[in-house]
């Protein structure tokens, strides 16, 4: 119950706000993936109860494969929703109880609809964006000819049948985009899930048979998986412009400081031609001095247009710091709204993260 809890806790906090900006996925997307699927020993009541009396077991399973498929829609700022089906194979190996171990056959089979929340997460490696994420669902557990013989003559059991019950998982993976088709990227991750206990009828063998039920205890399952995801609304892939100044001071009276990625921050150079700009406008009759700030379009409109403003605000401290009147200063922010060098949506261009520094 506690690593249950623990994992829903994982799927709201990431659905949470986070303050680091993630790659953006813009809109519908879908994926798929295959590997490979090892699960845990699964507790089973009722089928060892013809041997001494011995009521409960465990079931130990061979490793098996997992496949799945998923579609969701990207908010542009590293949450994802999506909806996923998925479905998990493994044979069963053998059946071990009080003193007692018996080899069994056949397979169980795991499949179910899931909700998943996501977040992709920038690092700062532009062919690497690790996620994380969890989800809710039902599943349904399948016995494929599920049996098992033991030494006593005439021991055994069997069940065709199939239970279900309320799932949940963790995810932990890493994409890696496809610079040569935009919105393509492949995908490995880690998936933990785990399914509610349930109850299965069969045949229990001890000196004679009879229907029986068998009550299985929860399941649990750890996969391996590779696999591709395509965003349909990819603007084409971002090349990285060569590094630029972190500020420049083109001529006249106009002062332009740019940004780092995702910052609002000075450099000490930056501060350098903020008090160039701050001793000009001691020295030049002017009316006002606008502070102007801007961002890239690698967020969303809303995010583009606070981190704008924060810059702008950062700058017009400064100012104020070397002597500007506050009252001279005009603030505005435009978000990604004007840009340097046009870009499409989803672009870290170094030159649009800037703040305009206007003496008039």
């Amino acid at each position: 119950m506690t690593f249950r809890k623990t994992l829903l806790a994982a799927t709201l906090l990431a659905a949470a706000p986070f303050a680091v900006q993630a790659q953006p996925v813009n809109g519908l997307y879908v994926n798929a993936g295959a590997g490979v699927n090892f699960k845990q020993d699964q507790s089973i009541s009722g089928i060892l109860a013809g041997l001494g009396g011995s009521g409960s077991g465990k079931i130990n399973y061979d490793t098996g494969y997992a496949v799945l498929g998923s579609a969701g829609w990207g908010f542009g700022n590293g949450l994802r929703l999506e909806v996923e089906g998925n479905f998990r194979n493994n044979g069963l190996d053998r059946v071990r109880g009080r003193g007692v171990s018996a080899p069994a056959g056949g397979h169980n089979n795991t499949y179910g609809v899931m909700a998943n929340a996501l977040y992709d997460m920038d690092i700062g490696i532009n062919w690497l964006y690790p996620y994380i994420g969890g989800g809710v669902g039902y599943a349904w557990s399948q016995f494929d000819n599920a049996r098992a013989g033991f030494s006593q003559p005439l021991a055994f059991g069997r069940t065709n049948d199939t239970t279900g019950g309320f799932a949940y998982q963790g995810i932990a993976g890493a994409a890696m985009p496809i610079a040569a088709v935009p919105g393509l990227a492949m995908t490995a991750e880690y998936r933990f899930l785990g399914v509610n206990a349930g109850t299965v009828s069969g045949i229990s063998c001890g000196v004679d048979c009879s229907r029986a039920h068998f009550k299985t205890g929860d399941q649990q399952n750890h996969s391996l998986l590779l696999g591709v995801r395509y965003a349909f609304n990819a603007a084409p892939a971002a090349v990285l412009a060569a590094p630029v100044p972190a500020v420049i001071m083109p001529s006249g009276k106009s002062f332009i400081v740019f940004f780092d990625w995702d910052k609002s921050t000075l450099t000490d150079r930056a501060r350098g031609i903020i008090r160039d700009a701050a001793t000009a406008s001691k020295s030049t009759a002017h009316t006002q001095i606008e502070v102007n700030g801007y961002a890239d379009t690698s967020g969303t409109p809303r995010y583009n247009q606070t981190l704008s403003m924060q810059r702008a605000q950062t700058v017009a401290a400064e100012l104020v710091r070397n002597g500007v009147a506050k009252q001279e200063i005009a603030i505005k922010a435009f978000g990604d709204t004007v840009l340097l060098v046009p870009t499409g949506p989803g672009v870290r261009e170094p030159q649009n993260r800037r703040v305009e520094i206007i003496i008039r």
